[in-house]
């Protein structure tokens, strides 16, 4: 018997494009934090997870309501809302380039019709 060597699994897989970060579930927020903020999931996932902070509102969030969620450690603070920068840069760069991709896509449409 021969074995079917064109499964599909055995085919590298496109780089799927990640979640958008204004789906993102609590949970999903409980993983960014434990991976991009190690040093201090253990002390403040709960209050994320507590508060129900999701992927929008982890956006939303600035020094001051992280101080209101109870993290009082200005360095502890600091740390966190520079992540969440940097997450929001990320997340406006791809924004922007699907715009730039649909103009494009709009753009060579326009052309096939006229």
């Amino acid at each position: 018997m021969v074995e079917d060597t064109s499964n599909s699994s055995n085919k590298p897989k496109a780089k799927e494009r990640p979640k958008s970060v204004y789906s993102w579930t609590v949970f999903d927020v409980q993983k960014w934090l434990r991976r991009h903020c190690s040093d201090y999931y253990q002390t403040y996932g709960n209050l994320f997870q507590g508060h129900e902070i999701s992927g929008r509102a982890l956006l939303r969030l600035n020094d001051n309501s992280l101080l209101r969620l109870g993290i009082i450690d200005a360095k502890h603070r600091e740390a966190i809302w520079r992540e969440i920068l940097k997450l929001r840069l990320k997340t406006d760069i791809m924004e922007i380039r699907d715009l730039q991709i649909r103009d494009v896509y709009n753009m060579s449409y326009d052309f096939y019709i006229a």
